[in-house]
């Protein structure tokens, strides 16, 4: 599943490439693309004509398209979602589920602005300005719904995800409120972690990665972590999406791309995840991988102790 460094990637292209943008039409392709819309593929295309798509937005792994009316788009991107900008004269994908073309042409933005993991304008050809937006998705896990906000949330967050807590990216997010939520909480650090209401936007692999730089064990329990301790955490869990961001995030497979069909290349600078019975980077043991929630946890054996039972 992609986490918050791939979903901001697609963000960031999102906004250079749709925000500001008005919708002309719409087109379902496929009905399980808009399952989660309850009203069906039609009432979905014809409340979003005529909408101007206002910045892109995100929260922890949830990307949203705030509309006019007190009305989002939400993206859920699954397990093979993609939300791609292109050409309208481009062949359409094998796995094509959702279709949205525009009123207007796509401002061409400076080139020299880019962000990481957006393609600057001059890597497009001139004549493909004029652009629509696709929803590709192969296992049909992922889709777009329309909500209505949050009443006064400035960020017009979707009620669906009212819940989910804040990233520890985001400027607002509150360390010495987690700390003492972690506290509080009879689990385990790495259930924590990928616990969406009390930190968003870490999943399995970003986890594993913190967690090997924290030299810290997947089973510690959170009642055990020192407010320093915590700190020190959450400065890994931030230092590693931030490079996984800079370079375009992880791309396992060519699932995960940008909204320019580009993979990212984290997934060569990890430290655990994905490297069983190869050498720690720091002590040379061979890393471990054990089964863990239908997932796996990757450690170091050594420099990540199990903890003791009390």
């Amino acid at each position: 599943m992609p986490e918050l460094p791939e979903v901001e990637v697609v963000r960031r292209g999102l906004e250079r490439w749709v925000s500001g943008r008005t919708i002309d039409t719409v087109e379902v392709l496929h009905p399980r693309a808009v399952r989660r819309h309850v009203a069906g593929g039609a009432d979905f295309a014809a409340r979003l004509a005529g909408h101007r798509v206002g910045e892109a937005r995100r929260r922890g792994k949830y990307l949203w398209l705030p509309l006019s009316d007190d009305l989002s788009v939400l993206a859920h991107l699954g397990m093979s979602g993609q939300l791609l900008v292109q050409p309208q004269d481009a062949p359409d994908e094998k796995h094509l589920r959702i279709r949205i073309r525009f009123t207007d042409a796509a401002s061409v933005p400076d080139a020299g602005a880019a962000a990481p993991g957006v393609a600057p304008a001059d890597d497009l050809p001139s004549d493909t300005v004029d652009t629509e937006l696709r929803f590709v998705d192969q296992r049909t896990f992922g889709g777009l719904s329309l909500h209505p906000t949050v009443p006064g949330d400035p960020d017009g967050l979707p009620d669906v995800i009212a819940h989910i807590a804040r990233d520890p990216l985001d400027a607002a997010f509150d360390d010495a409120a987690f700390h003492e939520a972690l506290r509080r909480r009879r689990t385990t650090i790495k259930r924590a972690l990928l616990d969406q209401s009390l930190i968003s936007g870490v999943g399995n692999i970003y986890a594993d990665e913190a967690l090997w730089r924290s030299r810290l064990h997947y089973d510690r329990p959170t009642a055990t972590l020192t407010r320093p301790r915590t700190a020190e955490l959450l400065g890994h869990v931030r230092e590693v999406m931030s490079a996984a961001l800079a370079v375009g995030g992880t791309s396992f497979d060519s699932l995960y791309v940008n909204v320019n069909g580009e993979s990212g290349y984290f997934e060569r600078s990890l430290d655990a995840y994905g490297r069983e019975d190869e050498p720690c980077r720091r002590c040379t043991t061979p890393i471990r991988r054990r089964p863990w929630m239908n997932r796996s946890s990757y450690y170091c054996p050594k420099c990540q102790r199990v903890p003791r039972i009390r």
